[in-house]
């Protein structure tokens, strides 16, 4: 997926099928309501995802907090083009602003959200980088930031190979299966990053890593 002369078409299609991974291994659902809604309270609030791929989570995140009668707007920022174009084709909800940016760039501008949170961008970074898109991620945040991820795991690994079975014409598999060989165990992220970050495990091999002022 990371290629730029990967195949357009392969690539869209895992665009759109990150809906259903991301809804049966992701968790959000429990998350939001255990971390995110809380802290939704304003009139409006504001809620950033970075690296936000196909821009299946903000759809969600727009419905559910719609539901609960909450005036949110969603900025969905994600540096690679191809991502960008492939979110304007959804029909999005008019509370989810999509720009081509990357967490410096909102800094510098001096934006403000009471949310800050990522799904899946973790493990692509080193411990440097990590501590870069950790400050950042801080410096954005009022009231929350939390990144939710894989958590490295045999059995994650073993479990993820049938999915070639389901997903075919697209890179789901063979990403999936190197986004958890990449991926943090709980330990080795609580030795990199700063307090007053905290790491914790959840269900399904996840790594919920999450700050609050």
């Amino acid at each position: 997926m990371e290629d730029p002369a990967c195949d357009l078409q392969m690539l869209r299609n895992t665009y759109a099928q990150f809906t259903y991974v991301n809804a049966v291994v992701s968790g959000w659902r429990r998350v939001y309501k255990r971390w995110i809604r809380p802290c939704l309270s304003g009139n409006p609030s504001r809620l950033l995802d970075i690296g936000c791929g196909g821009g299946d989570l903000v759809e969600r995140l727009a419905r559910w907090t719609a539901r609960d009668g909450l005036n949110v707007e969603i900025t969905a920022i994600e540096p690679d083009e191809r991502a960008v174009d492939f979110m304007k084709s959804r029909s999005l909800p008019n509370s989810v602003v999509i720009r081509r940016a990357m967490t410096g760039d909102l800094v510098r501008e001096g934006r403000k959200y009471d949310v800050v949170i990522s799904n899946h961008v973790i493990h692509h970074l080193d411990a440097v980088e990590l501590k870069l898109f950790l400050s950042d991620s801080a410096a954005l945040a009022t009231k929350l930031a939390l990144h939710n991820d894989i958590r490295r795991d045999d059995f994650a690994y073993l479990g993820f190979m049938p999915t070639a079975l389901v997903f075919r014409r697209s890179f789901i598999t063979v990403d999936g299966l190197i986004s958890i060989r990449r991926s943090y165990l709980p330990d080795e992220l609580r030795r990199v990053v700063p307090d007053p970050w905290r790491v914790r495990s959840m269900p399904l091999f996840r790594n919920l890593l999450f700050w609050q002022p």
